[in-house]
């Protein structure tokens, strides 16, 4: 039996470390390599102190050793705990995902007031700017922009990465897509609890091949939940969208939506809050207003809580049926829809520029200009 310490480490590179979408070695999990004779001695260091963390590690070292150099090897492997210290122990921080520069969460305290549909228009005012953007559709038990983006059809193909098989994103209108959406029965409810619902997500996060990214957006089911615990655990979102319609009743809900980021366990900047189906304007009267759920109520709630007003956005026919047809109202050029979502998306990257400004360096925002934008 002949064999290596590299040939060790090369078959050690084909373990992904739990959480972090690098293998063991890359992310400095195997602190030392040992070999005499037809023995190997690994000693690996991993943040997870519960015992089946620590067995998954020692039986996956295991297989790929024996696997990738020879079945006869005798592997003993020492696993320690080690949790690194945090300046705040309560806070919930995420890890950093390689070359995606900003993750932006669009969420909302109500279902039903077209935070996917917010979602898709800003992922395309980004790309229509010049921007790299892909969107994770993190709406585990009601996806939908797969159809919003007219990829319902598509499946996510398996590429290399770096000697690791990885998801590689969908792609439509400049912008990449995964969403549970590809991997579900259209005809089918998604019946799972928080750990699977996590559990996924973190595979749709960790496990694609996203590329370089200046902005990944994630559209969030409603609510305050295990969901939103899991994505603000996972990455280290670097902003908040919130969604509201005027009526009291939604106001209500993002209210709490908004007190959710700002929790000190979790301390997510909100960026803003946008108010969609504002009014109503009939085609046949291009200059009346109707206020169906109420006038400027998004806009007093942001005054009311220290945020920035986004805009707003009318309560238009046709930018339902853009989304039904999986083709965004966004994509249009010239039109005072797509206008609409591209202000909104402006003053979204303008508080990005503020944070970028005011906030400490180790939660900086990585970019510096935007074109159309302003700090002031």
């Amino acid at each position: 039996m002949s064999f290596k310490k590299q040939d060790i480490y090369k078959a050690l590179e084909t373990i992904t470390a739990p959480g972090e979408g690098k293998s063991l070695v890359e992310n400095e999990n195997v602190t030392n390599v040992v070999t005499f004779g037809n023995e190997v001695i690994v000693d690996v260091t991993i943040g997870n102190p519960s015992l089946q963390a620590k067995k998954k590690v020692e039986v996956e070292i295991m297989k790929a050793i024996h696997e990738h150099v020879d079945q006869k090897i005798d592997v003993k492997v020492n696993v320690k705990v080690e949790v690194a210290a945090k300046e705040n122990p309560n806070q919930i921080r995420g890890k950093e995902i390689p070359n995606i520069q900003n993750i932006i969460a669009v969420a909302s305290g109500k279902g039903g007031v077209g935070k996917s549909t917010i979602t898709s228009n800003m992922a395309v005012s980004l790309a229509k700017m010049g921007f790299k953007v892909g969107v994770l559709d993190a709406d585990v038990y009601g996806p939908s922009q797969h159809l919003m983006f007219d990829v319902e059809r598509e499946k996510p193909l398996a590429v290399n990465s770096n000697g690791r098989s990885k998801m590689k994103p969908v792609e439509n209108y400049g912008v990449k897509l995964l969403s549970l959406g590809f991997f579900t029965n259209p005809s089918q409810a998604v019946i799972w609890r928080g750990p699977m619902a996590s559990k996924a997500l973190n595979q749709l996060i960790f496990d694609a091949d996203w590329g370089e990214l200046d902005f990944l957006l994630i559209d969030l089911p409603p609510g305050t939940g295990d969901v939103h615990l899991s994505i603000v655990q996972a990455v280290p979102i670097n902003g908040a969208v919130v969604v509201s319609t005027p009526q009291n009743i939604a106001l209500a809900d993002a209210k709490k939506g908004v007190a959710m980021f700002q929790q000190e366990s979790i301390n997510v900047p909100v960026l803003g809050i946008v108010e969609n189906m504002a009014y109503f304007t009939p085609a046949e009267l291009p200059d009346n207003k109707y206020y169906i759920f109420g006038q400027g109520g998004a806009k007093n709630l942001a005054e009311d809580i220290d945020t920035a007003f986004l805009g707003e956005i009318p309560l238009v026919q046709s930018i339902r049926e853009a989304g039904d047809v999986g083709h965004p109202v966004a994509l249009q050029e010239n039109t005072p829809l797509s206008e609409a979502f591209t202000d909104v998306t402006k003053e979204m990257v303008s508080q990005l520029l503020k944070r970028n400004a005011n906030l400490p360096p180790t939660e900086i925002v990585r970019i510096t200009t935007m074109s159309g934008c302003s700090t002031k």
